[in-house]
């Protein structure tokens, strides 16, 4: 039986078609004669992931990322993909790890327990794990800080290899040198004294312990004589305060006695006070010393008569 060569035409080209479709899936990862399960994964982020990225669990990869969609809250919605019939339990988390130092992501499965499994169209728990530049930051961070610190104590090294400041630390230690052997020789001093007048010391001791017991043994009579001395003070103070009083109110009596014999009339100051013809006698008297005072020094020749040779009359 001969074919027309269009028959031959078509079969090629049809064939031609089918390898086509089949190497694109291949390419994609698409599984052409194998079933697959569709699961479901939200992340809030998906920074380094991308379509086709692998799903693997313990380094073995099950499936790829089918598609991933924005939601209108912000959340991305990856499809997954997985070759095949695996028994995933639906409590898994399909965490998202980075695979290499330029970050790109995978979906790591992390197992969960139990015997009820995820089926086709199933929603699997979702996190993002740090990325190794995550990871990494706090590190170079603390690196930077520890950098820092070497350096300043790199410039304080230098400064301590510094000539002058040698010089110094050594005049330093010299200066403590001298010091200390100072403390030494004192401290020999003192150790020396000590040994030689140690017997003074012994007794001195000796004596201030045995003040010390005499006094303790004779409390009770200090105590005594103490209280006599305040019982004597006391009453010298009392007897003194008494014969204050006494002689006050001797004193007020006396003066109360003058005063009634003054307002009696009694005496030269009582008749003073209370008799008015003594006081205009006084009076007049002072009048009269007052007149003869002033004719005395209006006319002297009056009362004293001068002469030179001792002759002549003589004025009445």
């Amino acid at each position: 039986m001969k074919i027309a060569n269009e028959t031959k035409v078509g079969i090629l080209a049809a064939f031609s078609i089918a390898v086509l479709i089949i190497g694109y899936n291949f390419l994609k990862g698409n599984s052409i004669f194998s079933s697959e399960t569709v699961l479901y994964a939200r992340y809030a982020r998906v920074d380094g992931l991308a379509v086709s990225k692998p799903v693997l669990i313990n380094g073995f990869q099950i499936g790829r990322v089918d598609k991933l969609v924005l939601q209108p809250n912000g959340e991305i919605v990856a499809t997954l993909k997985i070759k095949g019939k695996y028994d995933i339990p639906k409590n898994s988390i399909a965490r998202l790890e980075g695979t290499d130092l330029l970050g790109s992501k995978a979906i790591v499965m992390a197992l969960g327990t139990g015997t009820d499994f995820a089926l086709d169209g199933d929603t699997l728990n979702a996190n993002v794990a740090q990325g190794l530049m995550e990871a990494v930051e706090p590190v170079q961070k603390k690196a930077e800080l520890i950098i820092g610190k070497m350096d300043s104590i790199l410039t304080s090294v230098n400064t301590i290899l510094n000539p002058d400041f040698q010089k110094n630390v050594n005049k330093s230690f010299n200066s403590i040198s001298a010091t200390l052997a100072s403390l030494e020789g004192t401290s020999k001093k003192v150790d020396g004294l000590v040994g030689t007048e140690g017997k003074r010391i012994s007794a001195i001791l000796a004596n201030a312990e045995s003040i010390s017991a005499n006094l303790k043994n004779n409390n009770e009579k200090i105590n005594a004589i103490l209280t006599n001395i305040n019982t004597v003070t006391d009453q010298v103070a009392a007897a003194n305060f008494k014969q204050t009083i006494d002689n006050a109110n001797k004193a007020v009596a006396d003066l109360q006695g003058i005063v009634t014999k003054v307002n009696d009339g009694k005496g030269t100051l009582g008749l003073l006070v209370n008799d008015t013809k003594m006081y205009d006698n006084l009076n007049n008297a002072s009048k009269n010393l007052d007149n003869l005072i002033i004719d005395l020094k209006e006319n002297p020749k009056r009362y004293v008569h001068f002469s030179v040779f001792g002759g002549g009359s003589k004025d009445k």
